[in-house]
């Protein structure tokens, strides 16, 4: 296995449009924090960097709406985003944003370096232009119906339905997403990285020699290159992004999937002189945190860009995770339909440890997953109080009550009490392993099996009875009761840092390096332990219900928003439902009404009588079809005439989403006249 000095961790930029939810933190933010705590515990070189990327064609849509500046837009996300990171305790050396000038020298340099080397393809293409707004439109700008799915709402990149990437033109009935016009077709001139050229060098690297790559990662990067790489585009116009850097491109800027990445470089560049050390020597392993939307990115065009380059060392993996759904549906954040990082810590104030356990023990690391605030309830009140939190307060309780607060020190130590102290070094190497290889739900169940364990021995040796008889063996038992507490604040740290500093706080010790995880007497006999404390508190149904609550107003809203179920008539009293006579008919009769385009004349059997009813049905059911047809029929509806007919009543029928009627009807045969109540 390869020897590495140092290590560069990133973590894929957030668009500055918006803060952060539990999508971005289970599938980048969390389980790369994760890693690089867990490097610097074990004392390795290592540098963590992030920033905003403030370039995307979702920040000027986003300045459009609200009539400001795209500057003003990425100052005020990238600050919300930075400091939820903070307050979260993401731990990253830097936090830059790509609007930096150093960002934007570093973009040119490189783009500048590919252009004299001549790896760059010039032609001019058809792009949609908006007549409307005399401009070209960047394919964010774009919307249309995926021709791979059919969701009517992709983007000209992308589909967010089922993932594809797309070209503008790939897309069915395109539409501008700035004026709703139908844009036309206009030549420009751009620029285009030739992905083709380095196929074959892809296929070694990706397909033959990172196999050991996670399966989803491997699979989507072969799936890409299996059906042939094409030349794309580097440049866009725009006015909002870095510049061309050669003479006469006016209004064209870096494609943001070609300036994003260089974000890395530019960070560490900010972070540190010898940036080079990191991104340019081979004994340096360079990691990427991403979600799936970004493996194309991140697998396939940005190692191009470095290897056309030439200078730079390539990813030695990209442990991608896949999405979290949110209450069984699709986190959108143009719907709201999230769970805001900022808004949480707000909620939640002190409880940020819940929310990162929760989201790394049900972690997407292979498949999509899923957060639903009653499993956020029962992962903190079942797990981390009752276990954790449960063994460690029992531990500094019965010291604190028995001990005056100081270390015992170990008397006799009996088979099972050795049995127990060995299976500590076990546990680290558990979380080592699972760790090194990315499994991070692996690892914090390790963690919590040694906080189980704890838990076990107190139960089975049960000191609180031993007190009276053996004081003695007491000790012996809280000794090591709180060599298994002080061995978890070591190991819980690199997932829980908040609770990790309180356990130490209630041990009344420093930070404890890694390798000292399983030494015999790591917490040193008489030491004084402070005054416990609960170290989670449980969480009422109350506060879940709240939290559930939000959520299906946004629901409510969304769907009223779009206009696919109609809001609620005012209230009406029983008693005025009460004179609504509703039965099941059957229509024994139906035919078109001549000169009308909805209208059917139907003719009803309710049981009691034969009656005709007129109903505007026609447009979504044949009268042929119909006949034998089970319905509802308000048979006290006074009688109208329409078109001459006089009707007498009305069936019910509800409007689809896409407006189609459909019959209101018993599921099984139900004798005609039957009332509906």
């Amino acid at each position: 296995m390869k020897k590495f000095n140092r290590y560069l961790i990133t973590a894929a930029l957030p668009y500055a449009n918006g803060g952060i939810h539990i999508g971005h933190l289970a599938g980048v933010y969390i389980p790369s924090d994760i890693y690089s705590r867990y490097l610097r515990l074990k004392k390795r070189d290592v540098i963590f960097v992030c920033g905003s990327d403030e370039h995307g064609v979702p920040i000027t849509l986003k300045a459009k709406q609200e009539k400001v500046s795209p500057q003003n837009i990425v100052d005020k996300y990238h600050n919300l985003i930075k400091n939820s990171f903070e307050k979260f305790g993401i731990n990253f050396d830097i936090y830059s944003r790509t609007s930096s000038k150093i960002h934007h020298k570093t973009s040119s340099d490189f783009f500048k370096k590919l252009y004299d080397k001549k790896e760059f393809i010039e032609k001019f293409q058809e792009q949609f232009f908006d007549k409307k707004e005399n401009q070209f439109l960047a394919d964010r700008y774009i919307t249309g119906t995926c021709p791979h799915c059919s969701y009517e709402k992709a983007y000209g990149d992308q589909c967010e339905n089922c993932g594809t990437s797309l070209n503008a033109t790939d897309l069915i009935n395109p539409k501008s997403a700035i004026s709703g016009n139908v844009p036309i077709l206009k030549e420009t001139k751009h620029w285009f990285l030739p992905l083709d050229k380095y196929e074959n060098f892809l296929r070694k690297w990706i397909l033959e020699d990172n196999k050991n790559w996670k399966p989803n990662v491997y699979g989507q990067c072969k799936s890409w290159i299996d059906l042939g790489l094409q030349p794309r585009a580097v440049s866009r116009d725009l006015n909002w992004g870095v510049p061309i850097p050669i003479e006469n491109t006016d209004g064209k800027v870096l494609y943001v999937w070609f300036d994003a990445p260089i974000g890395y470089i530019s960070a560490t560049k900010e972070f540190t002189k010898d940036w080079e050390k990191y991104w340019k020597k081979d004994d340096t392993k360079l990691v990427h945190f991403i979600g799936k939307d970004n493996i194309v990115f991140h697998c396939i065009i940005f190692p191009i860009m470095l290897k056309a380059e030439g200078s730079f060392i390539l990813p030695d993996n990209v442990p991608a995770n896949a999405f979290l759904n949110l209450e069984n549906n699709k986190i959108s954040t143009s719907q709201n339909w999230a769970v805001w990082l900022h808004e949480y810590l707000k909620d939640f104030e002190g409880q940020e440890d819940v929310l990162r356990y929760v989201l790394t023990i049900n972690a997407p690391e292979t498949k999509d997953n899923n957060f639903t605030w009653k499993e956020f309830q029962g992962r903190n009140n079942n797990e981390l109080v009752a276990i954790m939190g449960n063994f460690i307060n029992r531990a500094l309780v019965l010291t604190k009550k028995y001990f005056n607060g100081k270390v015992p020190e170990i008397q006799d130590l009996t088979d099972f009490d050795k049995e127990v102290i060995s299976k500590i070094s076990d546990f680290k190497n558990n979380v080592e392993k699972y760790l090194e290889k990315f499994h991070f739900r692996n690892a914090l169940k390790e963690v919590m099996n040694l906080a189980r364990l704890g838990n076990k021995y107190l139960a089975d040796t049960e000191p609180w009875k031993l007190i009276k008889t053996d004081k003695n063996r007491v000790k012996t038992i809280l000794n090591i009761s709180l060599q298994i507490t002080t061995n978890l604040s070591i190991l819980v740290e690199p997932f829980l840092p908040f609770t990790a500093k309180k356990i130490r706080n209630f041990l009344n010790i420093k930070k404890i390096s890694w390798e000292k995880i399983g030494e015999k007497d790591i917490l040193k006999a008489n030491h004084q332990i402070n005054k416990p404390k609960l170290l989670f508190s449980k969480i009422d149904d109350k506060i879940v219900d709240i939290e559930v609550a939000k959520l299906m107003k946004i629901k409510k809203d969304n769907l009223l928003r779009e206009k696919k179920v109609k809001p609620f008539k005012e209230n009406v009293s029983f008693e005025e439902f009460q004179k609504m006579d509703i039965r099941v008919g059957t229509i024994i009769e139906a035919e078109k009404i001549p000169r009308t385009k909805k209208l059917l004349k139907l003719k009803i059997d309710t049981g009691i009588d034969k009656r005709t009813v007129v109903s505007g049905i026609a447009e979504f059911h044949k009268a042929n079809e119909i006949i034998g047809k089970q319905v509802a029929i308000l048979v006290n509806l006074s009688p109208r005439k329409i078109k001459g007919i006089e009707s007498e009543g009305m069936i019910l029928m509800a409007e689809n989403i896409d407006n189609v009627l459909n019959f209101i009807a018993p599921t099984n045969n139900t004798k005609n006249g039957s009332e509906i109540k």
